[in-house]
């Protein structure tokens, strides 16, 4: 069995996409990752920036990234020579694993899609890859910062 794909990240990228998820409530939040690609055409986990973005839904069960957000993290990502990776989101009063609704729109099989469940006490982070409809579960390694 191949070894999970790891998302590496900060421990304030961490905490800047825990505490986005927070000011969003009561509604979902999201948030663009940015990092490099390696030689393989996919993303090497490494993640270089956390993006917080506005939900141009406005809602607390969907999520859509906000067209400016977008253009401007595109814009962020170039200028640092990396692409946008990935896009979290938080689920305000379910489990940390991708919906039916995620995984449709699920846009690129090479990005990460971390999920925030803000369910419980403590906020719970989750890493996926999601490949025609598969959902594959990823490990998230904190780095210092």
């Amino acid at each position: 069995m191949a070894e999970a794909a790891t998302l590496r990240l900060t421990e304030s990228q961490y905490a800047t996409i825990i505490g986005n998820c927070y000011d969003g409530l009561p509604e979902e939040a999201c948030g663009l990752l940015i990092g490099p690609w390696g030689s393989d055409g996919t993303p090497t986990g490494v993640i270089s920036r956390a993006y917080p973005c506005r939900n141009a839904d406005a809602s607390a069960r969907t999520y859509t990234v906000d067209p400016r957000d977008m253009l401007a993290a595109g814009r962020a990502a170039e200028a640092l020579g990396h692409e946008i990776v990935g896009v979290w989101h938080s689920h305000t009063h379910t489990d940390a694993y991708p919906s039916p609704t995620d995984v449709r729109q699920a846009v690129d099989p090479a990005w990460w899609y971390p999920i925030v469940s803000l369910r419980d006490t403590a906020p719970v982070l989750r890493a996926y890859r999601i490949v025609d409809e598969a959902i594959t579960e990823g490990r998230i390694d904190l780095g210092r910062s």
